[in-house]
């Protein structure tokens, strides 16, 4: 019972200490993107910031990558992997996805639940908010809540511990931790907002996207994965707000 205990002490402290990390990734990265100005680029800060946002998280992430390699015999990802497999998966999930997309925006419009755009739909928004979506955003956030959690896990566990529908324990802390990193909150002033829906679908992502990493041994493809969702999101919510 004793060893059950302090087992338990222990992993909790490992995940703990990986939620501050991306934590503190995430809160670097906003306060570095914030020494500058993006007016003259991005009026709207539609894409500026946040792309800065994501490579500052993303280069936090692999300076921890780094140390951790030299110190442990750990995989990362960083290699093609089963390649036909995950080829298959990536497709798979693009049609999954742009069918879910489609529905949402058509039943979104027809019910008037979607917002009209606040911004204008010039060359550059759609090409900096889609840049943004399709080369920093899976990169940058699989590298911190997919690669990074998981493969540390799998030391900390010393295997993978497969639970229902071969989803492992490590994808679903990982997962609850990319979750958890949607709830938006501050200390001065001090509050905490966040937005359910959010928090299942990126919890329901997380799973998805975990669970193709150690398929294929690879983060390649839960990055092009998390990229063409999101550009599926944006791309295809322009062209309903074109036509509307």
């Amino acid at each position: 019972m004793d060893n059950r205990i302090n087992r338990f002490i222990y992993y909790s402290r490992i995940i703990l200490i990986l939620f501050i990390i991306q934590q503190v990734a995430s809160k670097v990265g906003g306060l570095v993107a914030n020494l500058f100005t993006y007016k003259k680029v991005d009026p709207q800060n539609l894409f500026a910031f946040i792309s800065f946002h994501h490579i500052v998280q993303a280069l936090i992430a692999l300076i921890i990558i780094i140390v951790c390699k030299k110190l442990y015999d750990i995989t990362f990802g960083f290699k093609l992997g089963k390649v036909k497999e995950g080829l298959t998966d990536v497709g798979i999930f693009t049609i999954i996805m742009l069918v879910y997309v489609l529905i949402s925006y058509v039943i979104g419009y027809y019910f008037g639940i979607i917002k009209p755009l606040d911004f204008p739909l010039d060359a550059r928004n759609v090409l900096g908010t889609l840049g943004f979506q399709l080369f920093l955003s899976g990169p940058s956030e699989e590298i911190l809540f997919r690669a990074l959690p998981i493969s540390i896990l799998l030391l900390v566990f010393k295997k993978s511990i497969i639970l229902k529908w071969k989803i492992s324990l490590e994808t679903i802390i990982a997962a609850c931790l990319f979750s958890i990193a949607h709830i938006k909150w501050s200390l001065s002033p001090f509050e905490i907002n966040m937005d359910y829906f959010q928090l299942v679908y990126a919890f329901i992502m997380g799973i998805a996207y975990g669970r193709v990493y150690q398929k294929s041994g690879s983060i390649i493809y839960p990055m092009l994965m998390h990229s063409i969702s999101n550009v599926l999101f944006v791309g295809i919510g322009y062209f309903f707000s074109a036509i509307s």
